[in-house]
């Protein structure tokens, strides 16, 4: 755009040299080139700065016209390009925040989330303990009853036999003693009053 600015304007300024060689030698202006002299002439002090002034609006004319819109246009242009690398700037900028932001509220979202999954594992483990140890202690006193149970039948069963044992020991002695034998029913009465006996000395 300068170069043409500037043929253009050194078109012009060979343009009005060349005008105003040919004011200079025109017939009607004095038909021949006038000499110059040491005080200008009339027409010598009047055709130079015309022809100064219609090559100034000339060339300011074709400025106008020609030269100022391409400038005009390559300045828009380039203010144009500037602005929407600016808003194409903007907008990048704009967007690398709003991704950082997301990328923001999803890690504290995957933390809370962590968080929660380790406060619902922390409670799940504290609930199976406790269900662990109920089960336990369920267990352990059903062993514990039926133990108790055992014992009790083993500890009836050996008492059972002693008092067997004591009633057919007494019996022979009482036998021996009274030189008769005992009958069965005389032998039962003596185990039951023996039983008898022992369950009040045990109570």
């Amino acid at each position: 755009m300068t170069k043409l600015f500037s043929s253009n304007l050194a078109r012009l300024v060979l343009v009005g040299m060349t005008a105003s060689a040919a004011l200079a030698s025109d017939p009607a202006h004095g038909g021949a080139v006038e000499k110059v002299g040491v005080i200008p002439t009339i027409n010598q002090a009047i055709v130079a700065p015309i022809v100064t002034l219609v090559v100034f609006a000339i060339v300011l004319a074709i400025i106008a016209v020609k030269v100022w819109p391409l400038i005009n246009k390559g300045l828009s242009d380039r203010e144009n390009k500037i602005r929407g690398e600016i808003e194409s700037a903007e907008q990048a900028r704009k967007q690398a925040k709003d991704a950082l932001d997301e990328y923001q509220r999803s890690l504290e979202n995957a933390r809370a989330e962590s968080q929660k999954m380790i406060e619902t594992t922390r409670a799940q483990q504290g609930q199976l303990a406790a269900e662990l140890k109920a089960k336990a202690d369920v267990e352990l006193g059903q062993l514990r009853e039926r133990a108790m149970k055992d014992i009790d039948t083993a500890k009836r069963a050996a008492l059972a036999e002693i008092y067997s044992e004591a009633a057919s020991l007494a019996s022979t002695a009482a036998a021996k003693i009274l030189r008769r034998e005992v009958r069965p029913e005389d032998q039962r009465i003596l185990v039951e009053e023996s039983v008898r006996a022992l369950q009040a000395v045990k109570n």
